[in-house]
């Protein structure tokens, strides 16, 4: 009877422990969700500037009556490069940036002014 009692409270301990482990997964699962759900408006933000970054790049290029690809050449980066910054894909670095807008004939400070 001793042995049987044990068994049965160790089964429950363990039960227990398992429980504990799936309510602090669901409670921070929900936690992740809430913020996410909060982060929208800084992730439109950011989709904004991006895009006006990218923006400006273009319209830098095309009054400068430059290819995607001329310019990638001229900056020691690929075509597909010039594309993802020019649509918001993705950022150029500082060193990129400051050679775009060297190539451009502008400032970088005039260049990033450009952005909303």
């Amino acid at each position: 009877m001793n042995i049987s009692f044990s068994l049965l409270l160790g089964g429950f301990v363990i039960y227990l422990s398992i429980a504990a482990v799936v309510i602090v997964l669901v409670i921070l699962i929900i936690k992740a969700l809430l913020k996410y759900i909060h982060s929208d408006s800084v992730r439109k933000e950011k989709e904004r500037v991006t895009r006006s970054l990218g923006e400006a790049l273009k319209a830098n290029r095309t009054r400068c009556k430059m290819t995607q690809e001329f310019v990638a050449e001229s900056i020691g980066v690929s075509r597909q490069a010039v594309s993802k910054w020019e649509s918001g894909t993705s950022d150029p670095s500082t060193s990129n940036l400051l050679a775009l807008a060297n190539l451009y004939g502008i400032s970088a400070e005039d260049l990033l002014k450009e952005v909303e």
